[in-house]
């Protein structure tokens, strides 16, 4: 039995960033950028997962991050899901 039509465009547009990020993996220029690039995507799309502005989280943890490790706090606390708690109105 065939999925419908609706089923079909939700997993391409699942889907349809893996394929991307694979295809610009090939101009990252290294093995290192291209590591880098992934944390980077994974990073976006948990936050898209936990419902995050991508953005606003970016710039609020990049701010706090060295201060985290300056006072050896728990950086799991910057985590997406885990910050949305912190920052209900983002």
């Amino acid at each position: 039995m065939r999925l419908s039509k609706c089923w079909d465009n939700l997993i391409e547009n699942a889907i349809r960033p893996l394929a991307l990020g694979r295809k610009n993996y090939l101009f990252c220029g290294n093995d290192a950028s291209a590591y880098r690039a992934a944390i980077v995507y994974s990073l976006i799309g948990t936050c898209k997962a936990a419902g995050v502005d991508p953005r606003v989280w970016m710039v609020d943890v990049l701010c706090k991050l060295p201060y985290y490790q300056r006072d050896g706090r728990d950086v799991a606390e910057l985590l997406p899901r885990t910050w949305k708690a912190l920052h209900p109105d983002n």
